[in-house]
């Protein structure tokens, strides 16, 4: 409470959806099974044996508690330091902290105090289970909107993460400029969350219980990219995406003709300018995609096979902790005639629904929810 109270100290103060969202999360919800709808609640797509492993080491009262909204997991983890927006019960923090290894660091920052009382009590037990010397996981009392305020340092962090949280803040451009601020040059915001059809009533927006069940804060998905923008983030590049189904009659009457879809986006804090595209050879090598890496919903990297890229995907691989794993040259060089070519980006989640409906009818697009859980936020 120390820190919480610091922090408002310091120029931030609770809002009436903060003090609703704490005692939702905190008080109302005592499991997944307290949820009023079934926002979110998709098939995920299948998980990597690695995570699925390293989630059963995660204790059952933290995954318990998790209230999440898909497994979002990017690539290519060992030894970055990695943020957590919104970290709950810690059930993120435990897993990541497993593959960022001993020389990684996972923090994680949540405003709930009963969340967080839950993630501190089992940091001693998964340092041992994970076989770790000295901790590799700390949690922060603090606001997504105010991370320097709750003490986290400006260019700190490698990857931010956040899983179905973001819509639960009033001020979503406020958080965007913060996770942007404790980024390094170079560093990945990956996130999923829910996004609307439409920009939403006040009406809907006031609605307590769809605010909490991750409806009611939803973002149009055109504002996320014009926010990404004025913040300085690159364009977003949209990863995944699954429609989400209401069957509740009296939240389904409050949002009328409102559609809402789970996507999981991909910003990086990297140089602007008018970098031409090139040719890339993916090297192998990341853990869990070591032949075939997926980057986004266009762009997949086979080892050893030549991808043109334009030039915004360029800039990413070249300034980002991707660098490494690719091999770079400019586009008609010798190996042109073998080049696959780029594929125009996809920003719309509803429209790459529909492409993934065509291309496999009936099946599940996945990215939203872990494999048994119903439940939408932290």
């Amino acid at each position: 409470m120390a820190e919480e109270n610091r922090a408002c100290a310091k120029g931030f103060v609770d809002s009436a959806v903060h003090v609703d969202v704490k005692e939702y999360y905190g008080k109302v919800l005592k499991n997944t099974a307290d949820l009023k709808s079934n926002a979110c609640v998709a098939p995920a797509k299948p998980i990597p044996a690695f995570i699925r492993h390293a989630l059963k080491k995660v204790h059952p009262d933290v995954t318990a508690r998790y209230y999440g909204c898909g497994l979002v997991v990017p690539e290519c983890l060992e030894g970055c330091r990695i943020l957590d927006l919104g970290s709950g019960s810690g059930r993120d923090c435990y897993m990541l902290s497993q593959l960022v290894g001993g020389k990684g660091h996972v923090t994680g920052i949540d405003m709930t105090e009963d969340q967080l009382d839950i993630a501190r009590t089992y940091v001693d037990y998964h340092m041992k289970e994970f076989g770790y010397k000295k901790p590799n996981v700390s949690f922060v009392q603090g606001y997504i909107e105010a991370l320097t305020e709750a003490g986290l340092e400006k260019s700190s962090f490698d990857i931010i993460i956040s899983n179905c949280v973001v819509n639960l803040s009033p001020d979503k451009k406020r958080v965007l400029a913060e996770a942007y601020s404790v980024l390094k040059d170079g560093g990945e915001l990956y996130f999923s969350d829910v996004y609307s059809s439409g920009r939403l009533t006040e009406e809907i927006k006031n609605h307590k219980v769809l605010w909490g069940e991750c409806l009611g804060g939803a973002l149009w998905w055109k504002d996320l990219l014009q926010l990404a923008e004025e913040v300085g983030f690159s364009p977003p590049r949209l990863v995944t995406a699954s429609i989400i189904t209401v069957d509740n009659k009296e939240l389904q009457e409050a949002l009328g003709d409102y559609k809402f879809v789970s996507a999981t986006y991909r910003l990086f804090k990297v140089p602007k300018g008018n970098i031409k595209p090139c040719q890339v050879i993916y090297n192998g090598g990341i853990t869990g995609v070591e032949d075939n890496f997926q980057f986004d919903s266009q762009n997949t990297f086979k080892v050893d096979e030549v991808v043109e890229v334009d030039g915004e995907v360029a800039t990413i691989l070249t300034h980002s902790r991707f660098t490494e794993d690719f091999t770079f040259q400019p586009p008609g060089g010798p190996r042109e005639s073998c080049g696959v070519k780029p594929k125009a980006g996809i920003m719309d989640p509803f429209e790459l629904v529909h492409q993934l409906e065509k291309q496999s009818p009936g099946s599940a697009t996945g990215g939203c929810c872990s494999t048994q859980s119903a439940a939408c936020c932290k």
